[in-house]
Order: C-alpha cells, then sequence, then structure tokens
C-alpha cells in the first residue's frame, strides 16, 4: 500500500514537491511527514489511512505553506 500511495503522492502533487522518500521500519509504525512537520501518524490514530484522506491532508498541508 505504501509504493501505491507514494505514486499517487508523486502523481498528484508532482509540481508542488521536491523529493519522497519511503523509510521501511516495523512494528505498524506508518507516518507522513511534510517538511519535517507530522501530518499523520498511524501509531496516533491507531487506523491505516485510506488515500484520498492522505492527498487531502497532504494536499491542505501544502496549501498552507504557500
Amino acid at each position: 500500500m505504501a509504493v501505491s500511495l507514494a505514486s499517487r503522492i508523486l502523481a498528484e502533487f508532482k509540481m508542488q514537491i521536491e523529493s519522497l522518500k519511503l523509510v521501511p521500519d516495523k512494528g505498524g509504525c506508518f507516518e507522513v511527514s511534510l517538511n519535517g512537520d507530522l501530518v499523520y501518524s498511524k501509531l496516533k490514530t491507531g487506523e491505516f489511512p485510506d488515500e484520498p484522506r492522505m492527498l487531502g491532508l497532504i494536499g491542505k498541508q501544502l496549501k498552507t505553506r504557500l
């Protein structure tokens, strides 16, 4: 799922982001940060987000940076 989500993020925001880095981990950790700011944490919410929700959260965070 993470690779598919990474592909969608790149496709959706390719003109707004410089890079995307996937960091493999274990223990159910799934976190998304943008420029050092935590956008989403599965550890905090207890649930894995769906793609539309993640794209919305990232888009919202990018708009606040403009």
